[in-house]
């Protein structure tokens, strides 16, 4: 087997990795785009995390931490364990959690236009 040939089936071998990895990576990304998307706005439960309701209701995880009164750092306890630590119902803890997403967020949807506004006409060019 001469170098050139070696070489060869090393920058193949080295380009199906590639290859492989980029593929791996983007049926990922597609997957974790296709899950959100269809778990925008979850209904608040349980077994959720505040990471996790964070990401369904597009709010900053330090919002939903000051209205459980946590500290900002990452807390992986699911709500329910949350509230049973800190001796609150369940339900308060989503009430707290409801109020802090309503507030952070702004006004959703935003209202239609009024339908008997005419539109201004484009300029020729």
């Amino acid at each position: 087997m001469t170098r050139e040939l070696l070489w060869r089936r090393v920058l193949m071998a080295l380009f199906v990795a590639v290859l492989a990895f980029t593929g791996y990576h983007a049926v990922r990304t597609v997957g974790d785009a296709i899950y959100w998307n269809a778990h925008r706005d979850e209904p608040i439960e349980r077994w959720m995390t505040i990471g996790y309701v964070a990401h369904s209701y597009h709010v900053p995880p330090h919002i939903l931490h000051r209205a459980l009164g946590l500290p900002p750092e990452p807390d992986r306890r699911p709500l329910g364990r949350i509230a049973h630590d800190s001796g609150r119902s369940m339900t308060e803890i989503e009430a707290r959690l409801t109020y802090a997403i309503v507030h952070a967020r702004p006004p959703y949807p935003p209202p239609a236009p009024p339908e008997n506004i005419s539109r201004p006409a484009m300029p020729k060019s």
